[in-house]
């Protein structure tokens, strides 16, 4: 795992200064302790951190084909290297190392960009082809490492794999957006496509840009998607045999390492299932970590410790406080833009922990988006059902009035809102869910905002995304559509950002198994039945790996790393709430209505209502701004 950065000129071929690239890099230091590099041609510059994990002596980058025409930057891990490498020497390719690198050179004069889709494995790179004077930069299907570009005053495009590898440069002008701020405070993230900085662009996941000298700047280009409109026809004990081949095949390739390996274990069924194969494939015994709580209803130490057991792991945990809030300014300079979702506390302690032992570790990343895991999607395929009984302009009708007329609690676990889920069913699932995954809803939001930011946004919302994308869904029904929104915002966006800056912060390569592309379009085709079933997501994962997990880890209530933010601002954070409605860096920004955040943090301290999650929204804004404008 390393950190890109670079400057490329499409128009005039400009010096560029390898210390302007170095400055760049070198802002990702984090990404890549255990070397650096920087190569410079006309009009073009590439940097690179590296974090040394296959081929430790050979694998040094920016790396050059032997002609010198082809230059790559290289972020992630290919896990059919070894493949590629033999079909591209059967080709006439000479290798000169045994790192995964080297392919993307001979790959690309041999295929061009179709070289992607013979890739399975986590990127982004920079290319350059000095025969064709262009630029190519990609991203791997699900977005696992990240990549952001822009067009500074001189017409050069600055990229790099954090926002920080472009604030590097001098020229870079920083300059807020509200529509982005709209995006977080209803997604709890900045998605993929908005950046907290107007001018940053990020590679969408699953696309190339092709940039040729002396031709217009293109649009990216997808180069993969996920289909959700197939299903499988096999017999469930079939499909449940074919599972399993593959989620061995998707751990077993990714325990390929020059460099110590584990995994995360939170006593979940998708980290124990990672474990448990892991486990099966190793003649050493795996080195496992897991993260504990002072507060019981948030520790599953006992759950990874009877996994840890079960298959004789090297195993260790560590307890630390439920209020463990002490790292808020830590995670506000990992991730750069805002970002709130809280357990990026309790996901930046384990990968700490895990890095005191081993280099790489593999996560249970995934499985909740390809096999319907989470608990939305049970309500929201619930939701679809009692939609598919009535007219819409009947539902509308019935659901709606008694929506509108029914008390308000928001306060109450999601089941027991019976107001928000009548209003639900009076909408489209197409609206319904893109509310539902939110964070602070468009009611609340728009209380918040002053006349001017209403202005400025112009009609833009945060869930429009979701909407338009669940509308053009290759998907057969309403949980298809979900989960491909899912796969396509929230993913990325959250879960795969939320693991990338933790783990790259404390120099930790993390993998996902469980979003080996060929898995995850397995389980695309896989009847709603068999994803959801008597209350029960994921249903035939559970299933398959009975014979390995005990009943009680495959069945017990999802908990994930639970933060208690809501008790934080009653008690410890109480005054940082109040604070926020006198912050001058809210308050300056002319975006927010500040005696409304005033009276929301006095509710909420009260008892009257529960807003902890928007007042955490709230506090990682202000800090996110402080750091980025000063």
């Amino acid at each position: 795992m390393c950190g890109i950065a670079g400057l490329f000129y499409p128009k005039t071929p400009k010096p560029v200064d390898p210390a302007r690239i170095v400055q760049m890099a070198d802002a990702m230091a984090h990404r890549g302790p255990d070397g650096s590099g920087v190569w410079t041609g006309p009009g073009i510059g590439l940097g690179h951190r590296r974090l040394s994990i296959i081929d430790l002596g050979g694998g040094a980058q920016p790396m050059a084909s032997q002609d010198g025409e082809i230059v790559v930057s290289y972020n992630g891990e290919i896990y059919n290297f070894q493949e590629i490498r033999v079909e591209l020497q059967a080709l006439g390719a000479r290798f000169l190392t045994n790192s995964d690198t080297e392919i993307l050179l001979h790959g690309w004069r041999a295929w061009g960009p179709d070289l992607l889709g013979r890739l399975n494995g986590m990127f982004a790179f920079a290319l350059y082809d000095a025969a064709t004077r262009s630029l190519f930069l990609a991203r791997d299907r699900f977005g696992v490492k990240p990549l952001h570009y822009t067009q500074l005053s001189d017409g050069a495009i600055a990229f790099a794999s954090e926002l920080k590898g472009l604030l590097a440069h001098p020229s870079f002008r920083r300059t807020a957006d509200v529509r982005a701020v709209e995006d977080y405070l209803g997604l709890g993230y900045i998605p993929d496509d908005s950046s907290i900085l107007a001018g940053v662009s990020k590679l969408p996941a699953g696309h190339f840009l092709l940039v040729e000298r002396g031709k217009p700047m293109p649009r990216p280009v997808q180069w993969w998607d996920i289909d959700f409109s197939q299903r499988a026809t096999a017999k469930p004990r079939d499909l449940e045999a074919e599972l399993v081949d593959r989620l061995r095949e998707a751990v077993r390739s990714r325990m390929i390492a020059d460099v110590p390996l584990g995994a995360f274990l939170s006593g979940g069924v998708d980290s124990s299932a990672v474990v448990a194969l892991m486990a099966e494939a190793s003649r050493a015994a795996v080195k496992t970590c897991t993260i504990g709580f002072d507060v019981a209803d948030h520790d599953e130490t006992a759950h990874a410790r009877a996994i840890a057991d079960r298959f004789a792991t090297q195993h260790r945990s560590r307890t630390v406080a439920a209020d463990d809030f002490a790292l808020i300014d830590t995670l506000v300079d990992a991730f750069d833009e805002p970002f709130a979702d809280a357990s990026a506390l309790a996901t930046y302690r384990v990968c700490e922990l895990a890095r005191e032992t081993v280099t790489v570790a593999l996560s249970g990343d995934g499985a909740d988006e390809a096999f319907a895991g989470y608990r939305r999607f049970r309500f929201f395929a619930a939701e679809e059902r009692m939609r598919g009984l009535l007219p819409e302009r009947l539902r509308a009708g019935i659901f709606g009035t008694l929506g509108r007329h029914y008390p308000k609690a928001d306060w109450a676990p999601r089941p027991f809102r019976a107001r928000t889920t009548l209003l639900a069913l009076a909408e489209g699932g197409e609206y319904a869910y893109p509310k539902a995954v939110g964070v602070t809803g468009p009611e609340l939001r728009n209380r918040l905002y002053s006349r001017g930011a209403v202005k400025a946004l112009a009609g833009h919302n945060a869930e429009q995304r979701y909407t338009d994308t669940m509308r053009t869904a290759p998907a057969r029904d309403g949980l298809d559509r979900a989960q491909y929104a899912d796969i396509k915002h929230y993913l990325p966006g959250d879960i795969l950002t939320k693991v990338d800056r933790t783990s790259m912060a404390v120099g930790l390569e993390a993998r996902e198994p469980l979003l080996d592309h060929r898995l995850v379009q397995f389980a695309a085709t896989l009847p709603s039945s068999l994803r959801i079933r008597g209350g029960q997501g994921k249903w035939l994962l559970k299933k398959a790996m009975a014979p390995w997990l005990p009943r009680d880890i495959l069945y017990r209530p999802k908990m994930g790393f639970v933060t208690p933010v809501s008790a934080w601002f009653r008690t410890a954070l109480a005054d940082e709430a109040a604070r926020l409605a006198r912050s001058r860096v809210l308050g300056g920004t002319g975006w927010f209505d500040m005696p409304v955040i005033a009276t929301l943090a006095a509710d909420h301290r009260a008892g009257r209502a529960d807003h902890g999650r928007t007042l955490w929204q709230l506090l990682m804004l202000e800090r996110s701004l402080a750091r980025l404008f000063g």
